[in-house]
């Protein structure tokens, strides 16, 4: 299993760049990664992506050296264990709000003695039986990234908890479902919302723990890139797509 370079990034200090991809053609993934991204969600939770066509995203993330991370639906063994053994580098899991929640993403997520993901050998994340078997339980355990979201006020009052769980690697504050918890769904400029994102930023950092989040402009990635932020979900493929082919039409047909 190679290695995981989103580690890597936060391991030196340095911030991790990547936008959440819901196009299913694996062009929009190297593109991605020829741009310079340094990693892409695949996201399964708000998008049409299938697990067959996820394990063909993962190949061109590998193409162009960049992290494949799969948002799973929730947190169920079954989803996380295939979207592990498809070759992702690691998983985003929405709606974590307490201990018992983070205990089963670790379990879900790594082999024995850290947990208890299923096992077997022949999928493409061991090279279909051709990674030596003993090696890649404990390639995969080393190298497969655990990344939580904490998206409401019950995840964040149960915060320290949480972090008190062995395993995991960054936790992810998604704003809009924050700004929803906080009874104003889309707000994420509010001062309530900046003020529990900025909570979550103390608390991760104090425990020793990286931080994420989605940004939707690069005044609010650079905000948060100040605040300490290391892994930064930069708006989303469809979203880039659109914002692009609109400032050509307002440029060139004054709309």
């Amino acid at each position: 299993m190679k290695k995981n370079r989103v580690k890597e990034i936060i391991k030196k200090g340095k911030v991790a760049l990547g936008p959440f991809m819901k196009f299913t053609d694996p062009a929009s993934v190297e593109i991605a990664g020829k741009a310079g991204f340094d990693f892409v969600i695949i996201d399964m939770e708000h998008g049409p992506v299938s697990v067959e066509t996820a394990q063909n995203l993962i190949r061109a993330a590998e193409l162009v050296n960049i992290t494949p991370i799969i948002r799973v639906t929730e947190n169920e063994p079954g989803l996380i264990l295939r979207a592990l053994d498809i070759g992702a580098g690691g998983v985003e899991v929405p709606q974590i709000g307490n201990k018992d929640d983070a205990l089963r993403l670790v379990q879900s997520s790594k082999f024995a003695p850290q947990g208890s993901r299923g096992v077997c050998r022949f999928v493409r994340a061991a090279d279909y039986s051709a990674s030596d078997r003993y090696r890649y339980f404990e390639d995969a355990n080393r190298e497969t990234i655990i990344i939580p979201h904490i998206e409401g006020t019950k995840g964040i009052s149960n915060l320290e908890e949480i972090l008190s769980v062995k395993g995991l690697d960054i936790i992810f504050v998604g704003p809009y479902d924050l700004s929803q918890s906080l009874n104003i769904p889309g707000q994420v400029e509010d001062p309530k919302v900046v003020e529990k994102m900025r909570e979550v930023v103390s608390i991760s950092q104090k425990a020793g723990l990286a931080v994420g989040t989605f940004v939707d402009d690069v005044k609010a990635a650079k905000k948060w890139i100040a605040e300490g932020v290391q892994y930064i979900s930069f708006s989303v493929d469809v979203g880039i797509f659109y914002e692009a082919c609109k400032s050509i039409v307002r440029e060139l047909k004054g709309m």
